[in-house]
């Protein structure tokens, strides 16, 4: 694997990150209009009528994405609904700052069950690379105010938090894995799919506006969910888990830079130092190359 191809990869991973962040600004965005699953539903429904379109335009039949392992399909949509979900809960009961914090260890989990279940070797330049994007991260959430407080109350939900992390961890071994076996498109329809069954009784349950001019945007947000899939899926197809997995820390420069436009949150010099370190994280891990090239 050369050195472009890790740049390729980190490219299409960061620019999937960046419209995700988007869809995890949609809570803040919508307001009290619609629950978080409201809108993930919704989300996954605008996704399948887009991938559906597209399909019918193309002429292309159901038959030809079908995949020989729907059942690691359905274990992806699960971990990853559900692993959204923990750190959800998290967050409504404890500091937002402090849940972010512990949800973002998925990216270290990530990157050793990559080693342990794909076999994948880390050299120093690697330790070096998601050394910089973790410490990176760290500042950033230490300039938020991470972790000043304690309360025992906000030991179940970090350890919640921290079951989240874990289960997003599996999902980007999930999506590596599944992505070598089958094409992009294939991967988006079954997992939005699965997302439709899995949420639809709690979005129910948790509902709260019915107005058309409410639910339209969160339709929406399925094609650009799409999109940010696709990316991400592309990059994962290319580089290894250990390369791609500390590029997710991006989310927090993306989340500033939404916060600034849009609802006029003034980023600390804490997160602009711990941005800036991320960054250089990534272009180290861009110029890797691959011990099997090596």
């Amino acid at each position: 694997m050369s050195r472009s191809q890790n740049l390729e990869a980190i490219l299409w991973v960061t620019a999937g990150t960046a419209v995700f962040s988007l869809i995890f600004a949609s809570g803040k965005f919508a307001g009290d209009a619609a629950s978080t699953l409201q809108i993930l539903f919704l989300r996954y429904i605008g996704g399948s009528a887009t991938l559906l379109a597209a399909m019918a335009a193309t002429g292309g039949g159901l038959s030809q994405f079908r995949s020989a392992r729907p059942a690691s399909h359905f274990l992806r949509a699960l971990v990853g609904a559900y692993g959204g979900v923990a750190l959800i809960h998290a967050s409504a009961n404890m500091p937002i700052v402090d849940a972010t914090a512990i949800g973002l260890l998925y990216v270290i989990f990530m990157v050793g069950l990559g080693v342990w279940f794909l076999g994948e070797r880390i050299t120093a330049q690697h330790w070096a690379g998601i050394v910089l994007c973790t410490a990176g991260a760290a500042v950033v959430m230490g300039s938020r105010g991470a972790f000043r407080t304690f309360d025992v109350a906000y030991l179940w939900p970090a350890a919640i938090a921290f079951a989240g992390a874990i289960l997003l961890a599996l999902e980007g071994i999930l999506i590596k894995t599944l992505s070598r076996s089958d094409q992009p498109l294939t991967v988006l329809l079954h997992v939005n799919f699965f997302g439709i069954l899995l949420l639809a009784v709690p979005a129910v349950l948790s509902w709260r506006s019915t107005d058309f001019a409410d639910n339209l945007p969160l339709l929406l947000l399925g094609p650009v969910g799409i999109t940010a899939q696709y990316f991400i899926i592309r990059g994962y197809r290319m580089a290894d888990v250990s390369v791609l997995g500390p590029v997710d820390y991006t989310w927090l420069i993306f989340a500033g830079l939404i916060g600034f436009a849009f609802f006029q949150e003034v980023p600390t010099m804490g997160s602009v130092i711990g941005s800036a370190v991320i960054a250089a994280g990534g272009v180290v891990l861009a110029l890797l190359k691959s011990a099997k090239a090596a």
